[in-house]
């Protein structure tokens, strides 16, 4: 494989900057988890957002797929809501003189699904996103059916103490890149937002990437180099999570996946294009492992009854782990540059 240059990761760069530049006026205050959301798209990963109602998740989400210029659909999940609302059903009708079932296609063929307050639907529907957040695909009735590229489940829900929710399962939590949590507002910030904003009222933003510019981009992460000490310390990283691997992990009971392993390699790819470098470091890995690691990891009932979070554990796991290991030599530069 040809890694990526650095005049085209400078050229990809302008677009990035215009996005984000773009989604901090959709959402004031909220630098970080703006990043995080464009690192998390350019992975090709699904994202969940987590927060109290009212600060902005759905506005975000909205606001990214109008820059990206995608088709979105929003689901609004609810408790009788069921996993052929969202998929789709065959629907008996005429054919060529016979009547036979056709498929309809439901909400999830689109570019950007928002799976609004997600953590209202039952298992049961929850379940259903499993195969097409995985393999971008959905099977009914024995028949598979591909999903729009790309495709993306960006998902908000409110949090687990609130009336109403259910928890996710443990294996649709595992497919989602990042979970980010989306925290409530300074008073600078509220002002600005009471100066500028209506009730009831849409930001304007302005379209920043054409389909042709985000497959460009998209292809481009994939060719960001990523040093065998990095990809060293991404794996010591994942292992630390597992009992018995590391101080900080005596309050896990189950450790992150391999699934955490790639996603930790993607994003820390996508991030160094971000900040126009040609290589991923070992400080990419840092700043995503919290949104990629906080949810795959459970702990312990006597942690949590002690009020250790999973941000807790995620945080004395990378002050542990150092970046460089003695047995690793360091290499950092790419093969063929480019």
């Amino acid at each position: 494989m040809e890694f990526a240059s650095e005049t085209e990761v400078a050229a990809a760069g302008k677009h990035v900057r215009s996005l984000t530049a773009a989604l901090n006026q959709v959402l004031f205050g909220q630098e970080e988890l703006i990043e995080l959301v464009i690192t998390g798209v350019l992975s090709r990963g699904h994202i969940l957002l987590e927060g109290l109602p009212g600060l902005g998740k759905t506005e975000l989400v909205k606001g990214l797929s109008k820059t990206l210029r995608l088709g979105t659909k929003r689901v609004q999940f609810t408790p009788d809501l069921l996993p052929g609302d969202i998929t789709g059903n065959p629907v008996l009708q005429e054919v060529d003189g016979r009547r036979e079932f056709v498929f309809q296609p439901g909400p999830l063929f689109t570019n950007i699904v928002l799976a609004d307050e997600i953590n209202r639907a039952s298992p049961k529907t929850q379940s259903a996103l499993l195969e097409a957040m995985q393999e971008r695909r959905v099977t009914v009735l024995g028949q598979t059916h591909e999903l729009p590229k790309p495709f993306f489940v960006l998902a908000t829900q409110n949090p687990i103490e609130l009336e109403g929710t259910y928890p996710l399962p443990e294996a649709q939590l595992d497919r989602f890149l990042f979970k980010l949590e989306v925290t409530r507002n300074s008073v600078e910030t509220l002002e600005r937002i009471v100066s500028q904003r209506e009730l009831g009222g849409e930001p304007e933003v302005e379209a920043i990437m054409s389909s042709e510019d985000l497959d460009e981009t998209l292809s481009l992460v994939r060719r960001i180099f990523l040093p065998d000490v990095v990809a060293n310390y991404i794996a010591r990283l994942v292992d630390a999570t597992h009992p018995g691997q590391s101080a900080a992990s005596k309050s896990v009971r189950y450790g992150a996946s391999p699934r955490a392993a790639l996603s930790l390699a993607s994003a820390a790819k996508a991030r160094a294009l971000m900040n126009g470098r040609v290589n991923a470091s070992f400080e990419d890995v840092r700043f995503v492992a919290p949104a990629v690691l906080r949810h795959r990891i459970v702990l312990e009932y006597n942690a949590r009854v002690e009020g250790l979070t999973h941000n807790d554990v995620v945080r004395a796991i990378l002050s542990e782990v150092p970046g460089q290991s003695s047995a690793t030599p360091r290499v950092m530069t790419p093969a063929n540059p480019g």
